[in-house]
């Protein structure tokens, strides 16, 4: 588990992100009583917002009858290791934070599969680092299966990840995500095929990823740099750098905004990303 990033400027702690998903589930029941069974069995009957996270997975990755055995397990890794979500309420703000279609944290909590994938593979990695690899397998075959987000349980992810919309996003075995990034739909983090060991990206602290991007091999993407949706990275890219294209080409440099923030996706020039050719 990555320590926390001073870069990160959290707005809620994780108490008041708590309190405020149970003001959020009384008003969705009050506005839809149909969602009444749902919301009190993962959000109303939960002592605190990491016993909703374990049932909320629990729920998702099981059939009907197996789900307090799976609910059972998770919560004893917990009891065993708090820091496995440490950095829930940080990945639940980041949902807040960046996505304008997010307006409630429990939307976060019940519907938002990027932010349920990291916290199924938070469980996993723990899990992995463990030994216990068939069950952090079993997580990560399940979560990909019914979220299609795919993590290998030994990659490595910090704090504060958002994963927007989250279909299709694959992350290898030997992958590093940093804190405070960002990356959308269909992106994929992977080797060349051609080697062993050490073999997949690392992706340093405020980096954006567009959707659909392609990076392969062990390359760093340095801190804030922008990947345009669509592009093939096959190459290192320096911090505060803008690349897009296939294969992938420096568009702009030195640019200090955090871009995983902004979810900025244009041009200086106004163009957005998915517009670069050859």
């Amino acid at each position: 588990m990555h320590t926390t990033s001073c870069l990160i400027n959290i707005n809620f702690t994780e108490r008041q992100l708590w309190s405020r998903i149970l003001s959020e589930a009384d008003q969705a029941v009050k506005e839809d009583t149909f969602l009444a069974p749902v919301i009190d069995d993962c959000i109303t009957q939960l002592a605190d917002l990491p016993a909703a996270i374990i049932r909320r997975i629990a729920s998702l990755l099981s059939p009907p009858q197996p789900v307090s055995s799976l609910h059972t397990a998770l919560q004893v890794l917990l009891d065993q290791d708090p820091r496995i979500l440490a950095a829930a309420g940080f990945d639940l703000a980041a949902v807040l934070e960046r996505d304008p279609a997010t307006t409630r944290a429990l939307h976060v909590m019940l519907h938002a599969k990027g932010f349920l994938a990291i916290q199924t593979h938070r469980f996993a990695n723990s899990l992995w680092k463990m030994g216990r690899r068939e069950f952090a397998l079993y997580l990560q075959g399940c979560a990909s299966r019914l979220l299609q987000v795919d993590i290998h349980p030994a990659a490595r992810l910090g704090v504060g990840i958002f994963f927007d919309h989250a279909t299709g996003i694959v992350i290898g075995e030997t992958s590093i995500i940093d804190d405070d990034v960002s990356i959308l739909q269909n992106v994929t983090l992977g080797g060349t095929g051609k080697q062993t060991g050490d073999r997949h990206p690392k992706i340093r602290t405020g980096v954006l990823i567009g959707a659909g991007a392609t990076i392969l091999g062990n390359i760093e993407i340095g801190a804030n740099a922008r990947i345009g949706a669509g592009s093939v990275v096959l190459k290192p890219v320096a911090p505060g750098t803008t690349v897009a294209g296939v294969p992938a080409r420096v568009l702009s440099q030195n640019r200090f905004f955090e871009p995983s923030r902004t979810m900025d996706h244009v041009f200086d020039e106004g163009q957005p990303l998915y517009d670069v050719g050859l």
